[in-house]
């Protein structure tokens, strides 16, 4: 059984032996909504309808591991967001998301290094898309929302490769990532917070647990849990 050793405050090891090279790795995937950025989309949306306590009750329990059916519990979540006007996506984008400290850093380091950059998310295009242009991301997957005449359906929009961007999606796209970049998946480093991340942050050959809930860092081999992501480069020299 791995032991976790702490190499500096906040920042453990499993499995894994420092010194680590980034130019040894070939794709880096993050999570979206509290990993890469400082918020929840499903639930700051849902403060517009009123219902940002419920919602964010079933995202809190999702993403602890204890709700096991993500795409159930995203449904029922974004059934609630029914009526909510697209003008408010903009001002959740504008006003309440931000980058998490460390985020451009990493992610313009991993660039240099000749990584390639997946956003896979749980969350909405109308965000990952908005960051796929603010970062230069090279990939992103992520959940479609049904709008009609200005305002949200209640309803998510089935895409080519399925209807929800659930846990076992995650895993299928950072694999699909690797292949087309030719790329074995012990090459590629996956960062999360939730357990929507398991499935891909285990296919990657490095795991990484941003400030997350307490079943993603027992399994990941870095935790960081105090900081910004940028602390990834103490274990990964670029």
């Amino acid at each position: 059984m791995n032991t976790r050793t702490e190499i500096a405050p906040g920042l453990s090891l499993q499995g894994c032996t420092p010194p680590l090279r980034l130019r040894d790795f070939k794709l880096i995937a993050f999570d979206m909504d509290s990993t890469l950025i400082n918020i929840e989309c499903v639930d700051e949306i849902a403060d517009a309808a009123g219902r940002k306590a419920e919602v964010a009750a079933i995202t809190e329990a999702a993403m602890r591991g204890e709700i096991t059916d993500f795409k159930d519990s995203l449904r029922r979540r974004v059934a609630l967001l029914a009526g909510v006007s697209v003008d408010h996506l903009e001002q959740v984008y504008r006003h309440r998301l931000q980058l998490n400290p460390g985020a451009a850093e990493l992610v313009l380091a991993c660039k240099g290094a000749g990584l390639k950059v997946l956003l896979v998310s749980g969350g909405f295009t109308y965000f990952a898309e908005r960051l796929r242009e603010r970062l230069a991301l090279d990939f992103v997957r992520s959940n479609r929302l049904d709008v009609q005449d200005g305002r949200l359906t209640g309803r998510l929009i089935d895409q080519s490769w399925g209807d929800i961007c659930d846990a076992a999606e995650k895993r299928r796209t950072l694999l699909q990532a690797c292949d087309l970049i030719g790329s074995s998946p012990a090459q590629a480093i996956a960062v999360g917070d939730g357990a929507n991340d398991l499935d891909m942050m285990a296919a990657a050959g490095l795991s990484v647990a941003y400030r997350a809930k307490p079943k993603v860092r027992l399994q990941a081999n870095v935790a960081i849990d105090t900081g910004g992501l940028e602390r990834l480069l103490e274990v990964l020299q670029p």
